[in-house]
């Protein structure tokens, strides 16, 4: 069963394009042209990754992207926006986006990141070919997380994650006590290449909401910050 993309694109020229492309591609796609009925097929279709446009009618992408991580934390989110929507985009990332392209975007780069996210979207619970069936459901301190299920509960109270919140707790929890450098992140669960690497702020941002989540004593944090390098997470 080949996995479902919605497009959510008011310009009718890209969302076409896209649609196109990507069933070129044996994925099967559905599309938007605004927020409220990207909602309605967040319902209906049930994607397995959203191409999200910022700029839409009737509902913005950002209140788009609020619901889809109420309603499918699991579905992945890749953003479409414009070179100087900088502000957009980094709020987009804070409430649970997991990628983004800038336009006008290579199509080719756009496929490779769908693919590098699809390709974990089956296997969640296999993110590191170290993963054994123990990893699939892990408890420390407060917290019980289920990553083939993608359920967390802190204090027995469940705890809402995006779906690439889930694969860098996996991540950490893999390669616990170990340093983990931002380039590693970004290759291994964004699919990124040395050629395509953004900015680490991508990682950072993910890092500082995971934090608000998960940490309850600043003083012993889970997640440590390695100065120049990245993380360590410390369980």
């Amino acid at each position: 069963m080949s996995h479902k993309i919605l497009i959510v694109e008011d310009e009718e020229l890209i969302r076409f394009g896209l649609q196109e492309n990507l069933e070129m591609e044996n994925y099967t796609v559905e599309t938007a042209e605004d927020g409220e009925m990207a909602i309605e097929k967040i319902d209906s279709f049930k994607p397995d990754l959203v191409l999200l446009d910022l700029m839409l009618p009737k509902k913005s992408g950002i209140e788009v992207c609020r619901v889809i991580r109420k309603k499918r934390p699991q579905t992945y989110i890749i953003m479409l926006t414009a070179k100087t929507d900088e502000t957009s985009k980094v709020l987009g990332l804070e409430i649970g986006a997991d990628d983004y392209v800038t336009k006008p975007f290579s199509l080719m780069e756009l496929l490779a990141r769908i693919k590098a996210f699809l390709r974990r979207a089956p296997e969640a619970s296999s993110v590191a070919e170290t993963a054994s069936e123990d990893d699939d459901i892990v408890e420390f301190a407060d917290l019980r997380i289920d990553f083939k299920k993608f359920e967390a509960t802190k204090n027995n109270e469940p705890l809402k994650l995006a779906a690439k919140e889930f694969e860098i707790l996996k991540y950490f929890w893999q390669h616990r006590g170990e340093v983990i450098k931002r380039d590693d992140l970004l290759k291994n669960l964004w699919g990124y290449t040395s050629e395509t690497m953004p900015t680490t702020r991508t990682i950072d941002n993910y890092i500082a909401n995971l934090r608000k989540k998960i940490e309850v004593n600043s003083t012993t944090p889970k997640i440590i910050t390695i100065p120049t390098v990245g993380y360590k997470f410390n369980v």
